[in-house]
């Protein structure tokens, strides 16, 4: 993905999103966008970061107000059927519950866990929320030459 080019979205994943994250508040929500050539279709995943810091708090300080970790059985399973289907991965997203739409440390942390994205195609989106009112969603993709993510033009179709 071009930093100088806009993300879109149809209007119907930003509708489901932006439900994900109205249903998941006060706790953050995450999925993946998928892109099959006509249509965005929004995977939802669960946020498992509350048991990561049940288990191990001194690991996972963090619980899922402020910090979510996809469930990596839900993950492999839509990144298989992106495989199987040929769809593009296209974004991944999750909220910021009373918290703006940017993309902090641990985000990026999340999307380079070894110093490169995962996916490099793929935007990040964050949908601010507060009081179950989406506020702003926005998107950020990955800059080779900054190697780091810029925030993009969104828009919906």
């Amino acid at each position: 993905m071009s930093v100088t080019s806009a993300l879109s979205l149809t209007q119907e994943a930003w509708d489901e999103i932006s439900g994900h994250a109205v249903e998941t508040f006060p706790e953050e929500c995450c999925g993946v966008i998928l892109y099959n050539g006509k249509t965005d279709k929004v995977r939802r995943c669960r946020n498992t970061q509350n048991t990561l810091h049940a288990l191990d708090p001194e690991s996972y300080p963090r619980d899922a107000t402020i910090a979510y970790a996809m469930d990596p059985k839900e993950l492999e399973a839509i990144i298989q059927e992106a495989e199987i289907t040929g769809a593009k991965v296209k974004a991944f997203y999750h909220s910021h519950p009373n918290h703006e739409a940017y993309f902090s440390q641990e985000d990026k942390a999340f999307a380079t866990p070894f110093g490169e994205p995962t996916y490099p195609e793929s935007a990040q989106i964050v949908i601010s929320i507060y009081e179950r009112v989406v506020k702003r969603i926005s998107a950020y993709a990955w800059t080779a030459e900054k190697r780091d993510f810029a925030e993009v033009p969104l828009r919906k179709i």
